[in-house]
């Protein structure tokens, strides 16, 4: 359970599509996340994640890699915990994670507010859960 495989990785273009047009967002320092609930059950696994670092903000290709390799990092060693409230729920979800910080965090940061961002994502999709 402490991979991440292609299939969980977010490729498909109307998915990534109707993630802005109809889906939901809300923000964590630093991220802004983008998700929609799928209903057809047609994903693979529980979830399928994409992660963005933008240009604009780090030039070098150095630094957008360095943050998007910890971003995974952090995704696939917690993860688990998310798929199984997505299964108990009976859910499926794509969504995006977007990296706004102006500087280069370090790991342990990232990692904790990502777990955080996981369980808003978890309450979004579970609007009448305690």
């Amino acid at each position: 359970m402490l991979t991440f495989k292609k299939e969980e990785r977010l490729c498909r273009k109307s998915y990534l599509d109707a993630l802005f047009t109809s889906g939901s967002s809300f923000f964590v320092f630093p991220f802004a996340i983008h998700l929609l609930e799928i209903t057809d059950g047609s994903l693979p696994f529980p979830a399928q994640v994409v992660f963005s670092v933008p240009k604009r903000r780090f030039k070098n290709a150095t630094d957008r890699n360095l943050i998007r390799r910890r971003l995974k990092e952090a995704y696939r060693l917690n993860k688990a915990k998310f798929y199984e409230e997505l299964i108990r729920s009976n859910k499926q979800v794509v969504f995006l994670v977007s990296y706004s910080a102006k500087d280069i965090r370090d790991y342990a940061f990232l990692e904790k507010q990502l777990v955080y961002a996981l369980h808003r994502l978890l309450d979004a999709l579970n609007p009448t859960a305690p």
